[in-house]
């Protein structure tokens, strides 16, 4: 099992376990969604649903894509799931990926915890994918903390596409950050899970 530790957080692979909480926190309506994408459209609980089956039979029949596309971000003390970080490629031809994060319950955020799971998250990028030299970031201008989380993690504002989203009939702007490879090792020579723990 891939797990990797922060002092406050795990990010880890998917546990049956997990499967009830995670239908539960994907379900249309949850206040996180309000930040996390909110012009794209959300998956019905079925269709969720039908996502955490596959999900589970990939689990039980010991078929987790290599490297992970997504890993369970959990409590490390309780492993009690709190969010998941993912990544999908811009451009697979120019080996140009973007990576994300979500921290479920509100009451979890502003912690740190989203800072150790996101740095957790590019460091296993980088060693599990030593083609990429750059992982992008991206969000909108109405969600503060994510830009805050980035800036804090070292990476750069590179894009600003202005009035290019609509939330809740309002315009904002799509912003998006990047570092590469060659700026996260100066910033972490041993790795971020060293730097976190010095």
């Amino acid at each position: 099992m891939l797990k990797l530790e922060g002092k406050k957080v795990i990010i880890r692979d998917w546990k049956l376990e997990d499967a009830d909480d995670y239908i539960y926190w994907r379900q249309p309506g949850q206040f996180w969604q309000k930040f996390d994408g909110p012009y794209y459209p959300r998956m019905s609980k079925d269709e969720v649903v039908q996502l955490v089956k596959k999900l589970c039979l990939k689990i039980k029949t010991h078929q987790l894509e290599a490297p992970r596309k997504d890993l369970a971000i959990a409590d490390r003390e309780t492993d009690k799931l709190l969010g998941r970080v993912s990544w999908y490629w811009e451009s697979e031809e120019t080996n140009w990926l973007s990576a994300g994060i979500a921290i479920f319950n509100p009451e979890y955020w502003g912690n740190g915890r989203g800072f150790e799971a996101f740095g957790l998250w590019t460091d296993y990028l980088f060693k599990a994918m030593p083609e990429i030299v750059r992982v992008d970031l991206r969000t909108w201008s109405g969600n503060f903390g994510m830009m805050r989380l980035a800036e804090k993690l070292g990476y750069v504002k590179e894009a600003c596409f202005r009035k290019a989203r609509i939330v809740n009939g309002e315009y904002f702007d799509s912003i998006g950050y990047g570092i590469l490879r060659e700026e996260w090792g100066e910033l972490h020579l041993e790795g971020f899970q060293k730097t976190l723990f010095k």
